[in-house]
């Protein structure tokens, strides 16, 4: 865990795009992306120090109308630390989905949340790309619900190109990652299907 960042970032035509899909999660430090990387691999909770660089597993998840298909995430964990943040835009450069989490039990930093959040959605490189917005944190008193975040982050702001869904979870116990990543999962194949239509019209 915690790999040290460098000079080059990775490239999502590394892998056949029909049978996998490259993910990329961001957001502040201490939303708890390491947690739900391995949350979502392992099953379980596990405790994990700030990252210093990134993270990347591999995660077969089951995916769709028939349970038993499964479709595999190349998932990007970048840390959130005000200085790497500038880095972002190397690792979300030609990724199928941005995975943008938030701490809903910390109120007093929603507001950077959404600065960093439009940024990095404004950007050129990023421009159309499904962003599943995770509320972590639903098991702690206090947390604010997906509506909520949703309304504060102004998501409705965003360009109509950009596909966007919240949902509400929690890393130590595993709620809502499944329904979020499958919303996802859906919003990726979307924005696919356009693109290809819209290349066969010209």
């Amino acid at each position: 865990m915690g790999n040290q960042l460098t000079d080059v970032a990775p490239n999502a035509p590394l892998f056949p795009s029909f049978q996998s899909l490259h993910v990329v999660v961001i957001g502040l430090d201490s939303a708890g992306k390491t947690s739900l990387l391995y949350r979502l691999k392992l099953q379980e909770f596990v405790e994990t120090v700030p990252t210093k660089g990134f993270n990347m597993e591999w995660i077969k998840l089951p995916m769709g109308n028939i349970k038993t298909n499964t479709t595999m995430f190349q998932v990007w964990d970048v840390g959130g630390q005000e200085k790497v943040r500038p880095l972002w835009k190397s690792y979300t450069r030609k990724t199928d989905g941005l995975v943008f989490v938030v701490d809903a039990a910390e109120t007093e930093r929603m507001e950077e949340a959404k600065l960093e959040l439009h940024k990095i959605t404004c950007s050129a490189e990023n421009h159309g790309v499904p962003i599943l917005i995770l509320a972590n944190k639903q098991d702690l008193g206090g947390a604010m619900a997906a509506p909520e975040v949703e309304k504060i982050l102004a998501l409705h702001e965003m360009r109509s190109s950009t596909l966007h869904h919240t949902q509400g979870c929690s890393a130590f116990n595993g709620q809502g990652l499944q329904p979020g990543l499958e919303k996802l999962y859906e919003m990726i194949l979307k924005r696919k299907k356009i693109l290809r239509h819209n290349k066969e019209k010209r």
